[in-house]
């Protein structure tokens, strides 16, 4: 079942960042949209989402709807010293469900401090937001998107600036996410790491190279592809269960 497909989009600010393309998110998948800094991967999501209007082409929604969609934004776009708790963050994702004139009830604080449990982070519901770790501040905001009682979980670079053992807690923290509450997710990466057994579907986008490509997670982590997006030699193997992946020095072959 398709959310959201979009049809031969020209995607951009006034100016076309990519080729059209044709894209359909179906329900159940794990979307990765990888590509280099400043590639064009956040207007992608933007135009996906609605939000960056199309300069050309179609967007649709096949169930006649758009998806419920909970959103954890990059985390350095963010104004860290909110004079805000916790909780009242978690419960800013609950603002669609209540609407603009009601204020939010007792189930809605219950549902925001469910979803912090859910996170393993119920004990920091008062605490200040600016006193949190990067790592705790983007588990507030997985919370926060949570608490929408999405369908849709979509993440703009939430493992930036993370080191790989915590990049690997956060994903895994999503798969379980996903399979608890039956989300499709989309995650916008320039980290190669966070794709090789968690993505289901791979796009590939770098407007500097008119590059845009999207297929299943197998066919897309493929060196000549991923040589093409970066512009170096790069190495695809497996190790165990694994698959490892290495950018060279050198050009593409």
């Amino acid at each position: 079942m398709e959310l959201i497909r979009l049809e031969r989009a020209v995607i951009g600010y006034r100016t076309p960042l990519l080729p059209p393309i044709d894209l359909a998110l179906s329900a159940g998948t794990t979307l990765a949209v990888l590509g280099p800094n400043g590639a064009g991967k956040t207007a992608l999501l933007k135009s996906l989402l609605g939000l960056l209007p199309l300069i050309d082409g179609r967007r649709t929604l096949p169930q006649g709807r758009s998806p419920r969609v909970g959103y954890v934004p990059q985390r350095d776009r963010l104004d860290m010293s909110w004079p805000l708790t916790v909780l009242q963050v978690v419960l800013m994702g609950r603002a669609r469900l209540v609407g603009p004139i009601r204020r939010y009830s007792a189930r809605d604080r219950a549902a925001a401090r469910a979803a912090l449990q859910e996170i393993g982070i119920g004990d920091l519901a008062d605490r200040p937001l600016y006193a949190l770790s990067g790592g705790q501040h983007q588990k507030v905001l997985i919370a926060r998107a949570i608490a929408a009682e999405p369908e849709l979980l979509v993440l703009d670079e939430p493992t930036s600036a993370m080191d790989p053992a915590a990049e690997r807690v956060l994903l895994d923290l999503v798969a379980r996410l996903k399979s608890a509450h039956n989300l499709s997710v989309v995650l916008v990466t320039h980290q190669l790491t966070a794709i090789p057994g968690f993505a289901t579907d791979v796009a590939l986008v770098d407007r500097e190279r008119k590059v845009f490509e999207v297929g299943p997670a197998e066919q897309m982590i493929e060196p000549q592809k991923l040589a093409l997006l970066y512009g170096r030699e790069v190495r695809v193997a497996k190790v165990g269960d694994k698959t490892a992946i290495v950018i060279g020095d050198g050009a593409p072959p």
